[in-house]
């Protein structure tokens, strides 16, 4: 079977999140019936920090929907660390960003590169 672009950012972002020390709690939920629509793909927890991330193939970073924004927003508000990755962010920002730094820097790194 065929590995969407999608697919591809999600195995480099579980490898990266893998190699972390201590290694991170996460689970990807899976949408159902009774389930919330627009949560993230990878949540988790690394050094006491929630991280919820939502990953989109490369150069589709803006592609979120309304509900997907506003799970993001309302993680953000809550304290935990929520953004979208779609492969292009460098390890040690990924790292940075998961230790609370807030989640604009990830606009900002966009319009640099």
């Amino acid at each position: 079977m065929a590995v969407t672009p999608e697919g591809k950012v999600k195995y480099k972002l579980v490898k990266f999140l893998n190699s972390l020390e201590p290694r991170p709690y996460m689970f990807f939920p899976v949408p159902g019936g009774y389930g919330r629509s627009g949560i993230p793909d990878i949540v988790g927890c690394w050094k006491g920090r929630m991280f919820a991330i939502e990953c989109k193939a490369p150069g589709k970073f803006g592609n979120t929907t309304t509900l997907q924004r506003r799970e993001l927003q309302r993680i953000n508000e809550a304290g935990g660390v929520a953004f979208v990755y779609d492969g292009s962010i460098l390890d040690e920002d990924m790292e940075a960003i998961l230790s609370g730094t807030p989640a604009w820097h990830l606009e900002l790194t966009k319009e640099e590169k």
